[in-house]
Order: structure tokens, then sequence, then C-alpha cells
């Protein structure tokens, strides 16, 4: 059994949508960030940094903290969304979603989404980055179905992100190829389902 603790964000929706497509066992705990419940000492102790995601593997004592490590960890557990013949490029992508499309997509949300008007400067700035990254992801997806091979933990870590593409003023029609790869995942069953935890806050929006 993994014990999840998450919210309703990209990163948080990583995990719950890996647990989902692996269909293994595990238990929800809400960490309602709006009321800080990240700060609070018991979640401290599962994740020192204060961020959701983190989990608890009740059969092994691992407790983890950070999206792409916890990704990684369940991936090569039960053996899937890993490939041993694609591991390198697929580390490749997922490090570049963490160092580069979830934070400066995460900075496009914080200015043009919830402080619209106040730093003109800084939503240019990011508006144009979100921009850009979409180039790189459609670029790389020219000629292929996923990010890195068959579906992997790269396109889940990338997606709930791409989820978000109103927040960060994206037309996907812009990005063809982002469009189609958006739109086969949003497909999948277990992405449905993981996309909803801990609970339904809005429909997933239509790419």
């Amino acid at each position: 059994m993994i014990d999840l603790y998450t919210w309703n964000t990209p990163n948080g929706r990583k995990v719950s949508i890996l647990l989902e497509e692996l269909g293994v066992p595990y238990s929800v705990h809400p960490i309602d960030i709006t009321k800080g419940e990240q700060m609070e000492p018991e979640f401290l102790a599962l994740s020192p940094n204060n961020k959701i995601p983190a989990i608890r593997d009740r059969e092994t004592g691992v407790r983890l903290m950070e999206s792409g490590a916890i990704l990684i960890y369940l991936a090569e557990k039960y053996g899937q969304f890993l490939p041993s013949e694609q591991r390198i490029e697929i580390y490749e992508w997922l490090m570049w979603q963490m160092a580069g499309f979830g934070p400066m997509l995460g900075q496009a949300h914080h200015f043009l989404k919830y402080n619209p008007g106040k730093a003109p400067y800084a939503e240019t700035r990011y508006a144009e980055e979100a921009r850009r990254l979409y180039g790189v992801l459609d670029r790389h997806l020219e000629g292929r179905d996923y990010i890195v091979g068959d579906y992997c933990i790269a396109d889940i870590a990338c997606w709930p992100w791409a989820s978000r593409h109103e927040w960060q003023q994206i037309d996907l029609r812009d990005y063809p190829q982002v469009r189609k790869w958006y739109q086969r995942i949003a497909a999948r069953p277990a992405v449905q389902r993981g996309y909803h935890v801990p609970d339904h806050v809005n429909e997933i929006p239509v790419g």
C-alpha cells in the first residue's frame, strides 16, 4: 500500500495518474495547500520542503518527496513506464519538465492567472517562456505519439502541466503536435481517474 499525500495541482496529479496507471493500491491523504496544511509538522516529517506530493511506502518503509523522484521510484518498483533501453532519454525529458516546463509554467500561473496587471515585465517574460517551452515540446513530438517511445513517466510528468494551458494563455491549436499528444493522453481512463485525486474540482480541459 502506498500512502499518497497530495492536492489538486499538476505535481500532485503526476503521482496519482501513475498510481492509477500502475493499478496498485494506494491511500489518499489530502493536504489542502490553500489552508497551509503543507506547513504542519506531521507533513514536514514526510516532506522537509513542505511541498506536495509525498509518499510513504508501507511495504518498504520508504518516505519520499519531490514528484520526479516519486515517479522514478514507483516506475522502478513496479517495472512499468521506465523501460531500461530508453531510461536515459526518459530521464532527460523528466528533468526538462522538472527544471523548465513545470517551474516556468508555474510562474506563468502566478503572474498571468492570479496577479494580472501587477507585474507587466514578469507577465511578458513568463508568457514568452511558456510559448518557447511548448514550441520545444511541439518540435520534439513531430513524428512521435509520446515523448520517448511508448507512453512513460516523461509523459505523465509533462501532461498535468499542459492540462493548465488556459492558465498559461496557451492555445494548443498553435502547437498541433502537443495538442494531439495531450488529447491522446487525456483519453486514457487512468489519467481521467488520477486527474480527480484527491477530489473532483473541474473537468479535464479540452485541448
